[in-house]
């Protein structure tokens, strides 16, 4: 059985869920040019979790030319021979790529995975024609290879023992913490051909796969990360691994108060969180102008800009700290609390203009796990996002806060003025949920009979693209309460359907 890696090949070669610096193609077999890259992803300077070569895909302005030239099988058994050999001889700590192959429009190629290593600073021969060489470190800048000097040399040999939280063993875990169940539904979700064969792998295989167990054959631990996203309970290693949604309906001050708080797996409690938010505390307020046939259409809350902050505090707090994620609700606002705060490098004023890049990511492995569900994009993306989508629902401008000590971090999404002066002029009245939808649903709604399952309505449906779906058919039914799901308490679970509600019945009779 060929081994595949815990990644869609077809968005690999698309660059979908991954940097285009976290990729280099190779046309053909160039063992210099390789080690010095596999060195590069090793060292993982700006901490985005490695890279990937690929072999036998040329390149073309920073794109994969395809059909690909490929690489012929007996090429491939020499090179991963090459490649044990370069592991041990020609960098410095011995670094060793997990490599698969795949067919692609009728060629086959080889794919070179190489996670941030645990050793670094990684030094690598300059050159592999003479019995003596010079040695060197290299990093990745922007889409090239190249020599570290002057700072950031300095910097990279500052790095020395620092490996990030989320990717250091757990020498208090076991492999039987890991849930085979989780990192097959994970695969599933993210449509990785390792799905296909990691019933065949014991959980020790399947681990170093997908790089979330490490350490010698005699002696595997499981690492953070993959305790965080396939363990059921996590909170037995990381007191306070949750999300708490907390919603005062008579404002922070007020007696009553509804809490609910989500424990588990990283992945699902970001997403039942986001769910419950969307079908508990949104709204959507439809305003009818005599002066003009268009109805103006707003939300409480944008959902994207709740998701950005919801998963940027998943990504970056420290699950070192035993304080949970808070979202409280009320009246005026939503804010997301989480610690701590931003690295010291990045300027208030910046985050607040959402000019803030961040080079230093404290959960490099969290962020890798989290795009390949589509949660988030990485790379500072969440800020700029959070603002540009306020600004479209003509929402308040987002705050962000945090002290001199960067002890913390807090976003505060102010509710739409539109609801607020509803409020002070008939406080009998509620925003009204339209029963108009966009064509998209009206399509959903039309085409859904009974209980239908994921696959099953996309392909009734005539889509391919799953994000396209979720977001604008999937999520958007059910924020206006058209379709509900038939197992609520598990948005991902395997055995999810959806079924129409009864508002949505009304509205299809019409």
């Amino acid at each position: 059985m060929t081994p595949k890696l815990p990644i869609n090949i077809d968005d690999l070669l698309r660059r979908r869920t991954v940097e285009s610096e976290r990729i280099e193609y190779k046309e053909g077999w160039n063992p210099e040019v390789v080690l010095h890259t596999l060195c590069a992803f090793a060292n993982d300077f700006h901490n985005l979790g490695g890279g990937y070569v690929v072999i036998g895909v040329a390149e073309e302005n920073g794109q994969p030319k395809l059909p690909p030239v490929g690489v012929e099988s007996a090429q491939i058994d020499a090179i991963q021979k090459e490649l044990l050999n370069l592991g041990h001889s020609a960098i410095a700590p011995h670094f060793h790529p997990l490599t698969a192959t795949y067919e692609i429009q009728g060629k086959t190629i080889l794919v070179l995975w190489a996670p941030g290593g645990e050793s670094r600073p990684y030094k690598a021969k300059t050159s592999l024609s003479g019995k003596k060489s010079d040695w060197a470190y290299y990093l990745r800048k922007h889409t090239s290879t190249v020599k570290a000097s002057g700072e950031n040399e300095r910097e990279l040999l500052s790095l020395a023992a620092t490996v990030p939280f989320d990717d250091r063993y757990r020498q208090t875990a076991t492999l039987n913490d890991l849930s085979p169940y989780l990192i097959r539904d994970f695969l599933h979700d993210i449509n990785s051909e390792l799905a296909n064969e990691a019933r065949e792998l014991d959980i020790e295989a399947l681990g170093r796969r997908m790089n979330v167990v490490g350490g010698p054959a005699e002696m595997a631990f499981p690492k953070n990360v993959g305790l965080l996203f396939f363990n059921e309970q996590p909170d037995q290693f990381f007191p306070a691994t949750q999300i708490d949604v907390v919603y005062f309906p008579d404002g922070a001050g007020g007696d009553r108060f509804e809490e609910k708080i989500f424990k588990g797996p990283l992945g699902r409690i970001t997403s039942d969180a986001l769910d419950y938010i969307g079908r508990n505390y949104l709204k959507e307020a439809v305003i009818k102008h005599p002066d003009r046939p268009e109805a103006e259409r707003f939300w409480n809350y944008p959902l994207a800009a709740i998701e950005e902050a919801v998963v940027n505090a998943v990504y970056h707090r420290s699950y070192e700290i035993r304080e949970p994620i808070e979202i409280r609700i009320d009246a005026k606002e939503l804010v997301v609390l989480s610690f701590p705060g931003p690295d010291r490098s990045i300027r208030l004023a910046d985050l607040q203009a959402g000019k803030a890049v961040s080079r230093r990511y404290r959960n490099r492995r969290i962020g890798e796990f989290l795009k390949e569900l589509d949660l988030t994009e990485g790379r500072s993306t969440g800020v700029p996002k959070i603002l540009r989508v306020m600004n479209a629902n003509a929402s308040p401008t987002p705050i962000f806060e945090t002290d001199e000590d960067r002890s913390y971090f807090l976003i505060r999404l102010p509710i739409h003025e539109g609801f607020t002066e509803v409020e002070k002029t008939t406080p009998q009245v509620t925003p009204e949920v339209t029963p108009e939808v966009t064509p998209e649903v009206r399509r959903l709604l039309t085409m859904l009979h009974g209980e239908m399952g994921r696959s099953e309505l996309m392909v009734v449906l005539g889509l391919k693209d799953e994000k396209h779906f979720r977001e604008y058919y999937q999520q958007a039914a059910i924020q206006q309460g058209l379709i509900e799901m038939t197992v609520p308490d598990k948005p991902k679970s395997r055995l999810q359907k959806y079924r129409l509600t009864e508002l949505g019945k009304k509205l299809l009779s019409k």
